[in-house]
């Protein structure tokens, strides 16, 4: 369990043998100085604080943060906001890579399957958009909270991708997956199609002649025995509803997880100060309405049906998205023992022996 040691008043010699006997058993240590004599405690530490008002040159030259105001409450307003960085970078991790995970299951299982690609390079470019650059503005803009200071530190040799982070990576991944091969495969049974031209029950082929008749053409190229199926209908090379619907769906999947991702430490209040992060909200909009564009005119561009997704769709799309919020509660729930280790994770190791503790000391 990591200590906090401190030495006040103390000869410069002090400091120094002090931080050297610390470091090497393996402490982060953070030194305080002014005097041109400090300078050797400051460099061999792993973070030095300089005294901006009266600290001297060589002081400052040492360090690696200057305190401007003399003030030490700022440093624990440093080690606050310094906490938050690593939690927004693990914040857009869990994030980035969902979306990875799940685009590469879906587009590669997709095409061996069906012989065509179920999300256009075009489509993967909008994603690629979303996931690297405007969902790392929003992550990233979350404000520290005081409830930071309250968290036992991660030790210096913890892998950023932990255990918890990889429950919720693999379990939020296999969900989606599985969505949208359920759509990708079965989407004709309960997608609805209001547009009798496009239904499938005017071309129903071989297929059960009991299908609904108001769900949507299917958008793949052939049927499992090989005959032809979409692609022998007459739509001008239009894409279909499907895999139209299949590629919002997908992408609004990802819209509501980025609001799962806010909270990395199984938090079941998602929406905790999300008022304040006007960044993350304006951004959060920006997708939403960017999607939508994208959907009902993106058309040849972005390779999605000329007449969009109707009112029932964008419905059935934005109800399917929702769902990752129950999945996300589910995955809170479970124990982080279920997921794989990938490498030291301190907060795991101290959490499972704090545990281990009180049920002896029971």
């Amino acid at each position: 369990m990591p200590t906090i040691k401190v030495l006040a008043r103390s000869r410069p010699e002090d400091k120094y043998l002090l931080v050297t006997g610390l470091r090497q058993n393996g402490d982060v240590v953070a030194v305080t100085g002014d005097g041109t004599n400090d300078a050797p405690a400051l460099k061999k530490a792993d973070v030095g604080f300089a005294m901006g008002k009266s600290g001297t040159d060589v002081c400052k030259e040492a360090a690696d943060i200057l305190i401007t105001d003399d003030n030490f409450y700022s440093i624990v307003k440093a080690a606050k906001w310094g906490r938050n960085v690593y939690d927004n970078i693990q914040r857009f991790l869990q994030f980035q890579l969902t979306v990875n995970v799940v685009a590469l299951a879906t587009a590669f299982i997709g095409s061996c399957i069906t012989k065509q690609t179920p999300l256009q390079p075009i489509q993967l470019l909008w994603v690629n958009l979303i996931m690297d650059s405007l969902a790392a503005l929003a992550l990233a803009t979350e404000l520290p909270k005081e409830s930071l200071l309250k968290r036992m530190p991660q030790n210096r040799n913890d892998y950023i991708v932990s255990r918890k982070m990889i429950k919720h990576i693999l379990g939020m991944s296999i969900y989606q997956s599985i969505i949208l091969f359920i759509v990708l495969f079965a989407g004709e049974w309960f997608i609805p199609e209001g547009d009798e031209a496009l239904r499938f029950s005017e071309f129903r082929g071989k297929l059960n002649p009991d299908l609904p008749i108001d769900t949507v053409y299917p958008g793949r190229p052939e049927f499992w025995e090989g005959d032809p199926l979409y692609l022998a209908v007459p739509n001008d090379n239009q894409p279909s509803r499907q895999s139209t619907w299949l590629f919002t769906t997908f992408v609004l999947m990802q819209i509501f997880n980025m609001i799962c991702c806010r909270t990395i430490h199984d938090e079941f209040n998602i929406f905790s100060g999300i008022h304040t992060n006007v960044m993350f909200i304006i951004i959060w909009i920006i997708i939403f309405l960017g999607q939508y564009v994208i959907t009902q005119y993106g058309n040849r561009i972005m390779v999605v049906h000329k007449d969009g997704l109707d009112g029932p769709q964008w419905g059935l799309a934005i109800l399917f998205g929702l769902t990752v919020f129950i999945i996300d509660v589910i995955l809170k729930c479970v124990p982080d023992s279920f997921a794989p280790q990938i490498g030291k994770d301190s907060v795991y190791e101290r959490k499972v022996a704090q545990k281990e503790a009180n049920r002896r000391g029971k």
